[in-house]
């Protein structure tokens, strides 16, 4: 039987926060994504755009390269990641030229590319898989991975670990996000990547499960969109070994349970939701064509903001 792995306390995380793509009478709301940006900067987190929470899937080429252009601008040479998305059908071949577009827009605006999957890239073979990840990353500077369970999108793959251990023999792969939803397959990456790549990212997507860093994770999360600033703070606690660190993540972790539920799609709304509570946005609009939720969700989603208000 698998055991728990041991706790790294004090560790400094890395911290890579999905951008929310807000929107406002049905059109994005360019002056609330630059202030949401800035907002996950100043919490010492390196904003993700262009991802599932940016609705990068339902994105036209025009919004999806204003997006780069504007959080180029923003971050002034910071770092900050963008994902790497071709929209192709279930049976399709993998378009190697497609992604060779989004990685070199990307990089011309002096972002890192994040792999998204595709149904043509996770309809191979293993073997195929890791080559395209190889042949791909002659494009890059650097880049980083990506494995998405089939609740978020349906052409989701968790890989093995044979091929997540090829992933990491890929100098240019700086680290890989890991959207299970599960610990066990986390905790095996984790051991993973001590005995053959010390300094890759094990970047959590588990929004239910946000105390991985405790374990060694780092984390790539569109739970963190819902407030950057809390994030910043528990991560500062847990360097300093401040004991309020799980308080706050208890109620982070309650903030996930809640907005991630099923239909897990339907989180982009509930972070609009919470963000408009918060008054961070003009409205709490979805995307046009996003999956929405209920209205009666704002009474919990106030009740938690009224937990969180200790740290804020």
């Amino acid at each position: 039987m698998p055991s728990i792995p041991p706790v790294i306390p004090r560790r400094k995380i890395t911290g890579m926060s999905a951008v929310l793509l807000p929107f406002k009478n049905g059109n994005v709301d360019w002056e609330c994504f630059e202030a949401h940006v800035t907002r996950t900067l100043d919490a010492s987190l390196t904003p993700a755009v262009n991802m599932d929470t940016g609705y990068v899937n339902l994105l036209d080429d025009s919004t999806r390269l204003e997006v780069l252009s504007r959080t180029q601008r923003l971050t002034g040479g910071r770092m900050f990641v963008a994902g790497a998305y071709v929209s192709d059908q279930q049976g399709d071949a993998f378009n190697s030229d497609a992604y060779r577009q989004r990685i070199n827009e990307i990089q011309s605006a002096d972002g890192v590319p994040v792999i998204f999957q595709s149904w043509g890239l996770t309809g191979q073979s293993e073997a195929d898989i890791v080559r395209s990840y190889q042949s791909l990353a002659t494009e890059c500077d650097r880049f980083v991975g990506f494995e998405l369970g089939e609740m978020f999108l349906p052409f989701g793959r968790i890989y093995s670990l044979e091929v997540y251990r090829e992933l990491m023999n890929i100098n240019q792969c700086i680290g890989a996000k890991h959207s299970s939803l599960q610990r066990q397959p986390e905790w095996d990456r984790l051991a993973l990547r001590d005995k053959v790549r010390p300094d890759f990212l094990v970047l959590t997507g588990n929004d239910l499960a946000i105390d991985m860093v405790m374990y060694g994770s780092d984390y790539l999360l569109g739970l963190s969109s819902f407030c950057p600033d809390l994030f910043g703070l528990r991560d500062r606690m847990w360097e300093s070994g401040d004991a309020d660190f799980l308080q706050l993540n208890d109620v982070l972790q309650y903030l996930g349970f809640y907005a991630f539920r099923a239909p897990v799609p339907a989180y982009k709304h509930s972070c609009a939701q919470f963000l408009h509570l918060r008054e961070m946005l003009k409205t709490n609009e979805t995307h046009p064509n996003g999956q929405p939720r209920e209205t009666t969700d704002l009474e919990v989603l106030g009740g938690i903001l009224e937990q969180l208000q200790p740290w804020l």
